[in-house]
């Protein structure tokens, strides 16, 4: 990505982690950066799509994803930053750097936009490319669909998040992140924002976005306070802790009462309720289901 490799310093110990090894370790490496571009390599798009065709293409249709590599992760600038110059350096560079950051990520931004660009010209952004972490169906916006025409970038949903800015300030986010992020995220018919950073005290901020729609409210969030500061402008997409819903145990009478208090936080607003990042439920599939319909029993008291 960027023209440079993305390092990583591999675990010392089995099941360990791995480290990130950012390659822009001096300010002079900002010059090794190249500048994408949207290509598609047809032949080798056509071997794997054959192969798929051969092994499954009989049960489901295929759907050839010709949209740009730089798209959700590699678009919201913030992902790819912290894997460049490194989360706790980039913090410092805010100070320390302010200008040299601002020109690496100005250089992001026109990166970014210029391979979407790219694709809209070529007709490779279709409606399968809709992106806002759930199901992408607006009133104002054509549905989901496989197989169909080229769009433009006006006629998605794009999804955007700055989670390694968690522990920035609103103003600093706004400066380092937001400003960078908004020219890309204004191509797009709608946007939702968040993903599992802590958005309460930046929610002013994030509203600078014209066209917002679904707000995140991640487990660690103050669902009262963002329900006030959201109130009906957004949705209110709500993040409920999995490890506490059905990854370790299963108390359905505490799961009947966190769902319940945050519907009476979020009372008013347009909620919508995400059961996201779980990483097991220890065997016990039936809980997925059941948690789903105490769910709904609480949620539909307050209809």
């Amino acid at each position: 990505m960027w023209g440079v490799r993305y390092g990583h310093v591999p675990a010392t110990e089995r099941g360990g982690a791995w480290k990130n090894d950012p390659p822009l370790k001096s300010l002079e490496d900002i010059d090794r950066l190249a500048m994408p571009r949207h290509e598609v390599d047809e032949q080798a798009t056509e071997r794997a799509a054959s192969r798929l065709h051969d092994a499954i293409g009989d049960i489901i249709p295929i759907e050839v994803d010709r949209g740009p590599l730089y798209q959700v992760w590699h678009a919201d600038l913030s992902t790819d930053l912290g894997y460049l110059r490194g989360i706790d350096q980039f913090m410092w560079d805010m100070s320390d750097n302010p200008q040299w950051l601002h020109r690496l990520l100005a250089f992001m931004r026109d990166g970014v936009l210029a391979t979407h660009e790219q694709a809209e010209a070529n007709g490779d952004w279709r409606l399968s490319n809709h992106q806002n972490q759930a199901m992408p169906y607006s009133r104002e916006l054509r549905d989901p669909a496989a197989g169909g025409p080229a769009v433009g970038r006006k006629d998605l949903w794009c999804f955007c998040a700055a989670q390694e800015f968690a522990l920035v300030s609103p103003a600093m986010h706004d400066e380092f992140m937001l400003q960078y992020q908004l020219p890309i995220i204004e191509k797009f018919g709608l946007c939702a924002y968040g993903c599992c950073e802590d958005l309460t005290q930046k929610i002013d901020v994030i509203r600078k976005i014209p066209n917002l729609r679904r707000f995140a409210v991640v487990p660690r969030a103050d669902v009262r306070k963002s329900a006030e500061a959201i109130g009906t402008d957004y949705v209110l997409s709500w993040r409920p802790n999995p490890a506490e819903m059905v990854c370790c145990g299963f108390d359905e009478d505490h799961v009947r009462n966190v769902i319940h208090n945050a519907m009476e936080a979020a009372r008013g607003c347009h909620i919508d309720i995400t059961l996201k990042d779980v990483q097991t439920v220890q065997g016990d599939t039936s809980r997925l289901s059941r948690w789903v319909q105490i769910v709904r029993e609480v949620s539909d008291e307050y209809a």
